[in-house]
């Protein structure tokens, strides 16, 4: 698997993607309708995704902890409540299925919960993908890629920004050869402790 993306918990989505356009970088919605997210998309690599909440109502919360699925709803609330900034990370595999994944979860004796999910973007796309959360909040969760692919080809954002060079996430020591077996990404680094400590991007050189 690759790092897919980062979860970057914003108060304001409107307010975060004038900040980052103001920025030089190029964003869109994830949706036409009433977005709860945006996207900050690369050429290779992990995007940022702008996160003003989960979209999940709390009616839905309640079912999902009445059908034994509180650790997702846990998830869900630490990134509803979050006060703002880098609060979690995505790896992806490009296959159709999270098969070989879901093995190495339980040869660990990690609980998860998988789901089919969708999104019609801003550009009319209709993205497809299967998401699957560990019970573990101290793993990364995992998607399949999507069926197609929304990245722009050989793009820099205006502030010559290329691609996301270096995530540092912090995890239990003891989760990290499970972390390392499921992802083999550079863009990735692990750290004893909690929460996504760095995040550096690499910009294009400028011609002198």
């Amino acid at each position: 698997m690759k790092t897919s993306h980062i979860i970057y918990k914003v108060d304001d989505l409107h307010q975060a993607v004038k900040e980052y356009k103001e920025k030089g970088f190029e964003v869109e919605y994830g949706t036409l309708k009433n977005p709860y997210n945006a996207i900050v998309y690369f050429s290779e690599g992990p995007y940022l995704e702008l996160l003003a909440s989960t979209g999940m109502p709390e009616f839905m919360k309640r079912i999902l902890r009445m059908f034994g699925k509180s650790r997702l709803v846990d998830r869900l609330n630490y990134w509803d409540n979050h006060k703002g900034g880098p609060c979690g990370v995505a790896l992806e595999n490009y296959k159709t299925d999270l098969r070989d994944e879901k093995r190495i979860l339980e040869r660990n004796k990690q609980g998860y919960f998988e789901m089919r999910s969708r999104r019609n973007d801003s550009k009319g796309r209709k993205l497809r993908f299967t998401c699957l959360f560990p019970d573990e909040m101290q793993l990364p969760f995992l998607m399949t890629y999507f069926n197609i692919d929304p990245k722009p080809v050989n793009f820099i954002h205006p502030n010559g920004a290329k691609r996301i060079k270096n995530i540092s996430f912090g995890t239990r020591e003891e989760l990290m050869p499970m972390i390392k077996e499921l992802c083999d990404d550079p863009v990735l680094t692990l750290f004893t402790g909690s929460g996504i400590k760095d995040l550096e991007f690499e910009y294009a050189v400028k011609d002198i």
